[in-house]
């Protein structure tokens, strides 16, 4: 067995074959802001910078160690002062401002229950949310804090606490009040299987699910993300994700901050510039850099000899990169991209370690805290190049896996937890090496622009259209976002394709979807491919569009959300954020 304490510091020093197939020895009770940013971290190196903040309007926030623990310790005594008990949720909308890792860590540091949520999110989203777990207390800017108050309005059911940043707002109560608190907090003597986090995520045949994260599965199970990532003490980490996603959590918080790191976030007020961020990545001495696979794609269109980057380990998560892609950021930056595979379930459970060989398309091999095979349907492991599942073998339930599904159906957990294994919904093969070879999804979630989306809640959407019979809905590949959700319309007896029944559909669509969930493409036909139970044959149409679009053919009757709607790509820029 190794201690949590051993464990911590095999990662820090990347003595990760030391791991062998020992244990981890989980203690009965552990706080991970108490004991490793604090008991590691900030008693060896108190004045090492924890956050460095920028933003595209010149603004920068730097604190230490000590000063984010200051500023973390003010926080969880307002949230007490304000009434918040331990296990209660805190519900946290915000862009990618400092108070998301202050919230996170008063929130582990004092037993509360975080549940992240995308500022993208609408209002029903927001709704649906409270529906099935009520908050003790909310945090947002301004723009997140109205869509809130619609939500609590339209629930009924008032929310005790809610804390803004970023601007005021009535029955609020400001973030800025934390100043006065003090600095020192005495830690919640939290179990180690006490929750943590719960995630929403978005499924093929309902409604989001809740992902349930303990103080061990996220906290502890991210050594693996550490020790994939290839961070080390004294390093700057950077992610780039919205807050509000698991990835958030997974990289921008733990990973670094597992190894005494730096955690560097350029955020933007307005869209994406991979220029602008490519500068800040150079001029912040940015060593170890994760980014989905939209961003890599952005990034090798660009001049990159402009740059001169400090990278030592760069990382892609979400889905397989081209090798044309690896290609071009290693000839660039002499740097070469490595892949891995983990889901909100989970942490890094497979993936290419740094220092070991690549092969080019490949996942990795499988982490030092999980033993993941490729199986069939009954778990019987499938051979070399034979695809299968992708499946977690459960004897002893590996740290880093979540503990189920809040309030799932039996039919839900059964279909992901199956005797001695959880079937993570992902097919792949294995290589006579052992190499994992992601083949996709065993379900029809879409990955757009790293974000995961459900077609059965924009399909639900579409349905209560007036003039929609039945509607199916996949991603269309695109080569930059990955995918670009697509809508397939039947229409009622007496309807007629148009451009403008189409337009009305997209704006239908934008009053009750969260901005990214929006069809983007949207083709009326007169039937869909459906299985003898009466079941669409997604992959069928999936099958038809991957070829039409290999064509670039415009279909008849088919519409672009871009041609037909006058969107507005820019948001309001909210005023800059500072730490309490």
């Amino acid at each position: 067995m190794i201690t949590l304490q051993e464990a911590f510091a095999l990662v820090e020093r990347g003595e990760l074959d030391a791991f062998g197939r020992d244990k981890i020895e989980i203690p009965e009770r552990f706080n991970w802001a108490h004991e490793v940013f604090e008991g590691r971290h900030l008693k060896r190196e108190p004045d090492r910078p924890a956050l460095v903040w920028a933003d595209d309007r010149d603004h920068e926030l730097r604190l230490t160690y000590r000063e984010f623990v200051e500023a973390g310790n003010r926080l969880l005594n307002l949230l007490r002062r304000l009434g918040l008990k331990e296990k209660q949720p805190l519900f946290v909308m915000l862009p990618v401002y400092p108070e998301v890792w202050l919230s996170y860590y008063a929130a582990i540091k004092g037993g509360f229950v975080l549940v992240p949520a995308a500022t993208i999110l609408s209002p029903s989203d927001i709704e649906y949310r409270f529906k099935q777990l009520r908050p003790g207390a909310v945090l947002a800017d301004p723009v997140s804090a109205k869509k809130i108050d619609w939500a609590e309005m339209s629930t009924g059911q008032p929310i005790p606490i809610k804390l803004i940043t970023g601007g005021v707002r009535p029955g609020w109560t400001s973030v800025d009040a934390s100043r006065t608190e003090p600095t020192e907090a005495s830690p919640a003597a939290t179990r180690s299987s006490d929750p943590l986090f719960l995630f929403f995520t978005s499924g093929t045949t309902g409604l989001p699910k809740i992902v349930t994260h303990t103080h061990t599965s996220y906290p502890i199970g991210h050594l693996t993300t550490s020790a994939w990532v290839g961070v080390k003490p004294g390093d700057v980490h950077s992610n780039i994700s919205q807050a509000g996603w698991a990835k958030f959590a997974w990289s921008s918080f733990f990973a670094p901050w597992n190894v005494g790191a730096t955690s560097f976030s350029f955020y933007y007020s307005g869209r994406f510039d991979p220029r602008h961020q490519l500068q800040a990545l150079q001029d912040h001495g940015v060593t170890t850099f994760c980014a989905p696979p939209t961003v890599w794609r952005m990034f090798i269109l660009e001049d990159l000899s402009k740059y001169r980057f400090r990278f030592r380990e760069c990382v892609s998560a979400g889905e397989p990169l081209n090798p044309e892609v690896i290609d071009a950021w290693r000839k660039a930056t002499g740097v070469t991209l490595r892949d891995g595979y983990g889901q909100s379930e989970s942490t890094l459970m497979v993936g290419n370690l740094p220092g070991r060989e690549i092969k080019a398309g490949s996942v990795g091999f499988p982490s030092f805290l999980y033993d993941v095979r490729v199986v069939d349907e009954h778990g019987v492991e499938a051979k070399p190049e034979k695809e299968g599942n992708i499946a977690v073998h459960l004897p002893s339930h590996p740290p880093g896996l979540f503990v189920g599904y809040l309030g799932a159906s039996p039919e839900v957990t059964a279909k992901a937890f199956r005797g001695e294994w959880y079937f993570t919904g992902d097919r792949a093969y294995r290589d006579a090496d052992g190499r994992f070879w992601f083949v996709g999804r065993a379900d029809d979630v879409i990955k757009s622009s790293d974000y995961r989306i459900g077609p059965f809640e924009v399909e639900s959407a579409l349905a209560e259209h007036p003039a929609v019979a039945e509607a199916a809905v996949i991603g269309s590949p695109d080569p930059i976002r990955g995918a670009l959700v697509k809508a397939f319309v039947i229409l009622k007896p007496g309807q007629v394709p148009s451009r403008e029944l189409a337009r009305d559909m997209f704006l239908f669509c934008r009053t009750r979807l969260a901005h990214y969930k929006i069809p983007r493409i949207l083709e009326f036909c007169p039937e869909l491919p459906k299985t003898i139970s009466g079941k669409i044959r997604r992959t069928e149409l999936r099958t038809t569009e991957t070829e039409t679009r290999k064509r670039k053919e415009h279909l008849p009757n088919e519409f672009l959300y871009a041609d037909v709607v006058k969107t507005e790509e820019s948001r309001p820029a909210g005023s800059a954020p500072s730490a309490p």
